[in-house]
């Protein structure tokens, strides 16, 4: 068994903070570390690549905290799930994640219920929107914009990673991907319009001030 390291550092953060994730690695017995720099929601992570490519049975990841390894949950959860179908571990330094233990496994599991239920909530309020658009007389097809609901599915759709987006944009209704890409990456981060909407959604459910 190797204990296998993994830092990233995004290009806004300091020299030190690269320093210490690499001195943490080594004092856990990590031998060999691989590294990126540059954001965590970006696709080319070579650094991540080769250490992937490196692992073997029997081998542990091991990073410093779960954001070096990903943002996005279901991101997280689905490598943690491809390390284990592997035989490899993976442990979290400063989150005391260890899927080598009995517990660490059961905190995967539940983070995977979570997920779930996350997507299903979203799911079920895309739905009842477009319920309730039909029952004012809207007809079916083609949505005419992009929805802060049908974008928060979109972002779990696109992040878990086992959908095509053609199958994604029927799910959503049949959102253009024109659409789709106009307010997402590819793994579902936001791109400034997103950010736009949401933002500009979450103030119109934000209740009035009392006079």
């Amino acid at each position: 068994m190797e204990l296998v390291g993994y830092a990233r550092v995004s290009t806004r953060e300091e020299r030190q903070v690269f320093d210490r994730q690499i001195d943490a690695l080594r004092a856990a017995g990590c031998q060999r570390i691989f590294d990126d720099r540059g954001s965590g929601a970006n696709a080319d992570r070579p650094g991540l690549k080769a250490c992937l490519d490196y692992l073997r049975k029997g081998d542990v990841l091991v990073v410093l905290d779960l954001d070096r390894l990903g943002r996005l949950a279901g991101e997280l959860i689905r490598l943690v799930d491809e390390l284990k179908a592997r035989g490899v571990g993976f442990r979290a330094l400063n989150a005391d994640f260890d899927t080598t233990t009995p517990m660490g496994r059961a905190f995967l599991q539940i983070q995977a219920a979570f997920a779930e239920m996350e997507r299903n909530v979203i799911r079920q309020r895309v739905k009842e929107g477009l319920a309730a658009a039909r029952a004012r007389g809207r007809k079916g097809g083609r949505p005419r914009r992009m929805t802060p609901e049908r974008l928060r599915y979109a972002q779990h759709l696109m992040a878990d990673g086992s959908r095509c987006v053609p199958a994604i944009c029927r799910e959503l209704g049949g959102v253009p991907a024109s659409t789709l890409y106009h307010y997402l990456h590819a793994d579902g981060t936001l791109k400034a319009p997103g950010i736009a909407l949401l933002g500009a959604g979450r103030a119109a459910e934000r209740p009035p001030h009392a006079s």
